[in-house]
């Protein structure tokens, strides 16, 4: 039971924001708003969402993408957070599973997602 003035300031909260649908699989580019001293600036972060959990605005979504020297680095994300400029959709993937923490252990090609078709 959750008390009825946080529910419908959540309610509020999610309302505000435009998010597109993705699941896990989908190759996402996060606007991440970052701020150094007095300037602000947009960066960003491409890679592959390989998990999402949560409910409400505590909903959250994990990216992983390949760094330097293809060191791979996951990155958790707060789907309501100010911080977040935009979502976008690159390429919808084809996955069996809601998380996919077994792309950790893969390497180069065997990594790779199936785009998923449309009919």
């Amino acid at each position: 039971m959750r008390n009825k003035y946080i529910e419908s300031f959540e309610q509020a909260q999610l309302a505000e924001k435009e998010v597109p649908k993705f699941r896990a699989g989908d190759t996402l580019r996060v606007a991440v708003r970052i701020k150094e001293g007095t300037k602000e600036r947009v960066q960003n972060y491409e890679g592959i969402c390989i998990a999402i959990r949560g409910e409400g605005t505590g909903r959250t979504f994990m990216v992983r993408k390949m760094g330097a020297n293809n060191v791979g680095v996951e990155r958790i994300f707060p789907l309501y957070s100010d911080s977040i400029e935009s979502v976008t959709v690159l390429r919808r993937g084809r996955v069996r599973r809601a998380k996919l923490f077994y792309l950790r252990e893969l390497k180069g090609k065997a990594a790779r997602i199936k785009e998923l078709r449309r009919k």
